[in-house]
């Protein structure tokens, strides 16, 4: 699925939940890895899955930290040492990000469990050099994971994945 709109400033909407099986799929949930994809990029992956709709679903890997840190990408060499994510193999010539912290990130989109992603990337870099935020508020993730319509569904059929609906404290 292809990034269909500037996800660091405006808005849309994320919000179609679908039954599958017995467990509802929707933005906000976690998959899991199995064993399927053990040699794969997604070997001992959690997503977080931040949109799912009738075109497909958009998720971040959140437990891969990437290799370098935010002050080791040129454009951010003044900023602090503060972790960055894999976020999966597509588009990873741009960060994204999820945090908790709306009152000092404006236009972000409300997922659940007090997590909005994106938001004004510009506000979230300045609160990350001023030490407003900290790295249990806000991750930031190089890439994104993607599925097309039906190509999620099919995955957790075939055993890829395990939908959980809550991981509590996942930002920490």
């Amino acid at each position: 699925m292809k990034w269909p709109y500037n996800f660091m400033e405006t808005s849309c909407t994320f919000f179609m939940p679908r039954k599958f099986g017995k467990m509802l799929i929707k933005a906000g949930i976690f998959l899991k890895s199995t064993k399927a994809l053990n040699n794969t990029v997604f070997e001992y992956s959690i997503i977080f899955l931040s949109e799912y709709n009738s075109n497909g679903a958009i998720g971040f890997v959140i437990n891969k930290p990437f290799i370098r840190k935010l002050n080791e990408l040129e454009e951010f060499k003044h900023s602090p040492s503060f972790p960055l994510y894999d976020g999966g193999p597509v588009d990873k010539e741009h960060l994204f990000f999820i945090h908790q912290r709306p009152d000092l990130i404006t236009n972000g989109i409300f997922i659940g469990e007090n997590i909005y992603v994106g938001g004004k990337f510009k506000q979230a870099i300045n609160c990350i050099n001023n030490k407003s935020i900290t790295a249990e508020e806000i991750k930031i993730f190089i890439g994104y994971c993607g599925w097309d319509a039906g190509e999620l569904e099919n995955e957790i059929e075939e055993g890829s994945w395990i939908v959980d609906e809550g991981k509590n404290g996942f930002m920490k």
